[in-house]
């Protein structure tokens, strides 16, 4: 028998590379360490200066970020990262960047649901503005669109197929979102054909969240007003709780989200008699 084909030399050589693949993950666990204690120490750190930092590619530094925001550790956003406070209500300008490729495919398709003459309630949120960036360039003749947010209104001005209603209320300002008995009062005689809700958490069994008090219930006024509730979220979105429930699952007749969500999560909504479509 050649010493090539020996069986000693083949156990060598595959215990020289379990040895390498066990370096390579502990290199990984141990950079992604350093980047998490990174992130809590200067609160944002960037693609580029990771990557420089630990001299790897840029591709592996995002692939670091993916699974670390996965895990819940750090939040990802557009060209890096920052740290993660779930009680923390984000501004705009960093939302925006969150997700945002998920957050336009997700728009692409609830605009798609849209047809000529309807009303339409967009509510709060960086999805929802996304939506009404797709709306902008929509060939119908005319649309209404109810908002409570003046983002959403913002790019909406002007738009010669959009009647705009604004909602009043009480801003956060944050959020550029308007809520409070004054918004909840102008939907009292006002009916729409779909509606699209961003809700901040999603769970089967509790329904759809929002840590906002004044928000849930604005929200939950949308719902009784709306032939179709369509809930836009990614799939960061998918298995959270929060504070205050704005409607149980079953409320709740379309979810549109991305393809990493969970397919436990989706089966246990779709038993719930949820459309589920992952973009």
């Amino acid at each position: 028998m050649s010493q090539r084909n020996s069986p000693t030399l083949k156990k060598n050589v595959q215990t020289e590379e379990t040895k390498d693949d066990e370096l390579s993950k502990l290199a990984i666990y141990e950079r992604r360490r350093i980047i998490c204690d990174l992130v809590a120490e200067q609160g944002r750190v960037t693609v580029e200066e990771l990557a420089d930092r630990f001299s790897v590619s840029t591709v592996s530094i995002r692939s670091d970020l993916k699974a670390l925001d996965q895990d819940g550790t750090i939040l990802r956003i557009r060209g890096g990262a920052v740290v993660r406070r779930e009680d923390e209500d984000l501004p705009l300008s960093v939302k925006q960047n969150l997700r945002h490729a998920e957050k336009v495919r997700i728009a692409a398709l609830a605009a798609s649901l849209i047809q000529d003459g309807e009303t339409v309630i967009l509510d709060s949120g960086t999805t929802t503005a996304e939506i009404a960036k797709q709306i902008r360039g929509l060939k119908m003749t005319s649309i209404n669109v109810i908002t409570n947010a003046l983002n959403v209104a913002s790019i909406l001005a002007g738009c010669a197929h959009v009647t705009l209603i604004m909602l009043g209320g009480v801003l956060r300002p944050n959020s550029f979102s308007l809520s409070g008995p004054q918004a909840e009062q102008a939907l009292e005689k006002l009916y729409a054909d779909r509606l699209f809700l961003g809700g901040d958490s999603l769970d089967p069994e509790l329904g759809l969240m929002t840590p906002y008090m004044l928000e849930a219930q604005l929200n939950a006024k949308m719902i009784e007003i709306s032939r179709q509730v369509v809930v836009v979220a990614d799939s960061s979105k998918l298995m959270r709780r929060n504070l205050s429930v704005i409607a149980r699952a079953d409320r709740i007749h379309m979810l549109i989200s991305d393809t990493e969500a969970q397919p436990a999560t989706v089966e246990a909504l779709r038993t719930r008699g949820v459309d589920v479509r992952l973009v």
